[in-house]
């Protein structure tokens, strides 16, 4: 499956772009990033891939439970998996409605280029969960 992240706004040379590349390089499943302008752009038609938008009133669900939603998309055929990132407010309540998961990393604000690390992160952890590697230590 493929795990495709879509965000606005460009991360260029800086730390979190290392760290972004840096857990993106680890992930053994096929990963895509599409930059798109801050405001204007097109979102890629869909195509039937399964959308998790990160958004703050979305899902706090622990590494495992993100882990085996990816794994059983995988396992039921899903061919892609879009993670979309929005601008600065985020998405509108009819984005929303469309996504098959809002995903949250908290309560808390985060820059959008961290947010886009602890993503990259999570995509390396869940896919190292589900391939049995010992990088996820629980409890």
């Amino acid at each position: 499956m493929l795990l495709h992240i879509i965000t606005r706004g460009r991360i260029g040379r800086s730390a979190e772009g290392e760290l972004v590349e840096r857990y993106l390089k680890r992930i053994a499943w096929p990963v895509k990033v599409t930059e798109l302008p801050d405001t204007g752009g097109r979102m890629p038609d869909a195509g039937g891939a399964k959308i998790v938008m990160l958004d703050e009133t979305g899902e706090t669900p622990g590494s495992v439970a993100f882990a085996q939603k990816l794994g059983r998309w995988r396992d039921d055929g899903v061919r892609e998996c879009r993670f979309l990132i929005g601008a600065a407010d985020g998405f509108d309540d009819a984005q929303r409605a469309e996504a098959d998961m809002l995903l949250s990393f908290g309560r808390l604000t985060w820059p959008h280029m961290l947010a886009r690390a602890m993503l990259a992160e999570q995509l390396w952890r869940a896919t190292a969960i589900l391939s049995g590697h010992p990088y996820h230590r629980e409890g």
